[in-house]
Parts: structure tokens; sequence; C-alpha cells
């Protein structure tokens, strides 16, 4: 873990690289230490329907939303939100200097008791 959920207004599929923002979030993931690379995941869903604000079509947001598995301490936890929120933005400054965008990240943490993993990444990791 973690898993980085990316929700985004549509209308910032003309603003910005979405593919490129998962890539600098992982990428920024990738060196938290508390957060080992096989159980990294980045996604990015379009919200085609939307409405923000006053209603003006202008208006655009991303809501990142991380998830991890519980256990980490808070200081690692609030560094790891610092880091991830600072390289959205510093990905996004273009669009955040040129156009109205809301931009919010949050961090929860998942009960390892409810939420069974099994996987094989680590297994194909380093191989192409």
């Amino acid at each position: 873990m973690p898993h980085i959920t990316i929700e985004y207004s549509a209308n910032l599929d003309e603003r910005t690289d979405i593919q490129a923002l998962c890539e600098a979030l992982r990428a920024e993931a990738a060196g938290i230490e508390a957060f080992p690379a096989p159980g990294i995941r980045v996604r990015a869903l379009r919200a085609d329907h939307f409405s923000i604000a006053d209603g003006d079509p202008k208006h655009a947001f991303i809501d990142i939303s991380v998830r991890l598995r519980a256990g980490r301490p808070q200081e690692v936890k609030e560094d790891a939100v610092k880091r991830l929120f600072q390289a959205a933005q510093d990905f996004l400054k273009p669009v955040l200097e040129t156009s109205s965008l809301a931009l919010s990240l949050e961090m929860r943490d998942i009960d390892p008791d409810l939420s069974p993993k099994t996987g094989t990444i680590r297994e194909h990791m380093g191989t192409a």
C-alpha cells in the first residue's frame, strides 16, 4: 500500500496530462520509505458529470484519496501527506496559476482485519 486515487473533473483533460500526474504521484510515493513499491497503486477516475461552486463550467477539481494499511505512526503519515500534496501542487502549478482549480488530498487508514490482500507483483518486479 498505498492506493492513490485521483478523482478529477473532465474539463481538466484539456488543461493537464492526468497520466503524467499519476506518474508524478507514483514517483513521490516510491520515495517514501514507509510505502513499499510493490504496494503502490495510482489510478485516475474522470468525473464526466459535475457542478462546482457557482456552476460555471470553467471550474475544475482534483481530489486525491490515499488509502493505506493502518499501523504507520502519525508523523510518518503527516510527512507522506505533505510530500504527496506538494508533488501534486508542483505538477499542477501551471493549471493553478492560469485557471480555476480546487485541489484536495485526504489520507485514510484501512483496517487490515477487514481488507484481505494477495498478489504476485513482487515476483514480477524488475522483469520485462
